[in-house]
């Protein structure tokens, strides 16, 4: 990257061009207040820039950019193609999109570009490459901004044919799909590319996206969509360097997203940038799995978190304000896992549509005396002291968490067992586990390399693919733990069962094999009792787990299955293989993920202290960071369990200290390290 300044980034989306220059210096006056070094500049500026077709108009983009770069700011340049103008879809109505439905969109909302019309791949592509021919140069620019929180799907003509070029660059050839799809069912096989439709609610669907007689259509049409809307990206990003060959080229992701799967999309970023918006204030827990996620897009690699609000949201029905400190928090928060910017949205109110309520860091009155404003220039302020000391940190995991688009897809989209178990809810409440008991997690795709993992858990991994069962040995044939659950090895990547015991190749590893299962509604539980006496209620799935070699831990207590396995541990080469065959509460799940950390000492030192996260970093140059936030409604107080310097107060801890933490504090201590 290219930033000139050896801090982390501290700014966020600005839209001057809905204001007079007026309160441009009166923003730029607040921003210095706030200590604001960046702005997010032009995302949604496409109706100004292009006019009309073969019109361009740089004036306002020109003065904008201007202003920035002479008040010493750095600039994230967006390409401007987050949403398409209206002269666009009136002379083009082509780019607009066709909905799940069939129905033909007019122009409207800003996800309503199909991403296989060719006329808005070539001027979308054209108004990036203009943009950057422009600016390429401008010293302030640290970064593109390539489109906008990329999401949604089509279903038009358009798509239908780029899905069978798709289709015929997958499988080669009709017979190996007709096979991938198990088309010999209900009379589908295809014996013409021209015969495949996009399954929509006019083929293969019923009731709704998730309900479909051909999982295996669905599934890749999935993956098309997620592939068109990447050539988008490509293009622009192809675009820009033909001007710029050197500064970093991103777009914004929105976590745990699942249209898109970002695992195919991160090798095409210089770097990883997203968007926290949480469902509420309690969400701390997956904050942290979507911040490490985002992490583990590219092998570790830091992050920009590109937007947060500084209080509401304005896209929900009830739209919580963040407490005092929360904002702070938070941001800490996302440094501790990773992020080298932090960046909001928005600088200052829009006064109309329907953002004018969302929160911002300068409000509708442009005042500089309100809570989130001075809250928002401690930060700043924070940040400049803390200078360059977290930049390019890494966090030292030895704990994997896999996280696969594929298997959620294809889990929600089988008729079976339950439609109520949700793939995003099982991986959270793993990842919950270990984010209680303070260890240091990479979350990554199934394709990463797990050499350096003592331990990797596997929850709800539907899709087997490749040789991840081979590798998933060799984590336990040299002493690691794996650790996987319920409706894991259950299909190969076609979405086709396996042809042998459940958990498929994953059988061997475990120890055990599964011939039932049994599925309840939601308010149905059946206890497992754990080892030490411990039981936690089961609920949704309940797999009849039959031991071969493994050694069982939890039985189900009611049912004509009670006193039958449900938790099992399979001696494996030097470590183990843990199967959780019933869906655990989370005192449950927390139970058994502490017996695999405790094996090999991976439980943080807060793990006694409710809502207490730490996290970890080691910097470029070695020295270790520990960042201790306190989530709880209330104050803790702790022994220090290193000596260092708090960066954020220059005090210095000595271990063994007490340390206090009030309601939202945050600590940052660089750990002392032994003279050589």
């Amino acid at each position: 990257m290219k930033p000139s300044a050896a801090k982390i980034l501290f700014g966020g989306d600005y839209n001057p061009e809905q204001w007079p220059k007026e309160v441009w210096e009166q923003d730029y006056r607040l921003f210095d207040l706030a200590g604001i070094d960046t702005v997010t500049l032009g995302v949604f500026d496409w109706a100004l820039t292009q006019p009309a077709e073969g019109v361009y108009d740089f004036s306002t983009l020109d003065a904008v950019i201007g202003k920035a770069v002479a008040e010493g700011r750095r600039i994230c340049l967006a390409t401007g193609t987050g949403a398409h103008p209206p002269w666009l879809a009136k002379a083009h109505p082509e780019v607009t999109r066709v909905d799940f439905e069939g129905r033909r969109h007019r122009f409207g909302q800003r996800h309503n570009s199909c991403p296989s019309s060719p006329v808005f791949r070539r001027l979308s592509a054209e108004l990036a490459r203009r943009i950057a021919h422009r600016y390429a140069g401008t010293e302030a620019i640290v970064a593109w901004h390539v489109g906008n929180e990329y999401g949604g799907a089509c279903y038009c003509d358009l798509c239908a044919a780029g899905f069978r070029d798709w289709l015929r660059a997958w499988y080669g050839d009709l017979d190996r799909l007709n096979d991938a799809w198990c088309t010999t069912f209900w009379a589908h096989t295809f014996t013409d590319w021209d015969q495949i439709e996009p399954p929509s609610a006019l083929t293969e669907h019923w009731r709704g996206p998730d309900h479909t007689a051909f999982q295996g259509i669905t599934l890749d049409y999935l993956r098309f969509m997620s592939d068109a809307m990447l050539a988008n990206f490509a293009d622009e990003k192809a675009a820009i360097r033909e001007s710029d060959p050197g500064t970093p080229v991103t777009t914004n992701f929105m976590g745990m997203y699942r249209p898109i799967d970002y695992h195919r999309w991160a090798a095409h970023l210089d770097f990883v940038s997203w968007d926290n918006y949480p469902p509420d204030d309690k969400s701390a827990a997956r904050m942290a799995l979507t911040h490490d996620l985002m992490r583990g897009l590219k092998d570790g690699q830091p992050f920009w978190l590109m937007e947060q609000t500084p209080s509401v949201t304005a896209s929900r029905d009830v739209n919580p304000l963040k407490p005092p400190g929360v904002l702070r928090l938070w941001s800490w928060q996302a440094v501790a896992h990773g992020a080298d910017a932090v960046l909001f949205f928005q600088m200052r109110a829009n006064r109309g549509a329907c953002e004018k309520y969302h929160g911002a860091v300068i409000g509708h009155a442009g005042r500089s005396d309100t809570r989130v404003f001075a809250e928002v220039a401690q930060l700043g302020a924070e940040f400049a002291r803390l200078g360059d000391a977290t930049l390019g940190a890494r966090t030292p995991a030895r704990v994997a968490l896999l996280f696969d688009w594929d298997s959620w897809w294809a889990l929600e989209l089988s008729d079976g067992p339950s439609r109520l178990v949700r793939y995003q809810e099982v991986v959270l409440a793993y990842h919950r586990a270990l984010w209680d008991l303070g260890a240091d997690v990479d979350v990554i795709p199934v394709s990463a390399d797990l050499s350096g993992y003592d331990v990797v858990l596997a929850p709800a991994l539907h899709m087997v693919k490749e040789d991840l069962a081979a590798r998933l040995e060799s984590v336990a044939e040299r002493g690691g733990s794996v650790v996987t659950t319920y409706l894991s090895g259950r299909v190969d990547s076609d979405d086709n069962a396996f042809l042998m015991d459940v958990p498929g190749p994953l059988g061997a590893l475990m120890g055990v094999r599964v011939d039932e299962w049994d599925a309840r509604e939601a308010s149905f539980a059946n206890p497992v009792r754990l080892a030490d006496e411990v039981t936690a209620d089961a609920r949704l799935l309940f797999e009849l787990v039959l031991p071969e070699d493994a050694e069982v831990v939890g039985v189900y207590e009611a049912d004509w299955y009670a006193g039958t396995p449900a938790v099992t541990r399979n001696a494996f080469g030097d470590g183990h293989g843990w199967y959780v065959g019933a869906g655990l509460d989370q005192g449950g799940v927390s139970w058994v993920v502490r017996q695999v950390l405790d094996r090999h000492g991976l439980i943080g030192p807060y793990a006694g202290i409710p809502d207490v996260e730490v996290a970890r970093r080691v910097t470029p140059d070695g020295t270790p960071l520990l960042f201790v936030l306190n989530h709880s409604g209330s104050a803790v107080e702790a022994p220090a369990v290193v000596s260092g310097v708090d960066l954020l107060t220059g005090v210095r801890v000595e271990q063994g200290t007490v340390l206090r933490l009030e309601p939202t504090g945050v600590l940052v201590l660089a750990e002392s390290r032994p003279a050589a």
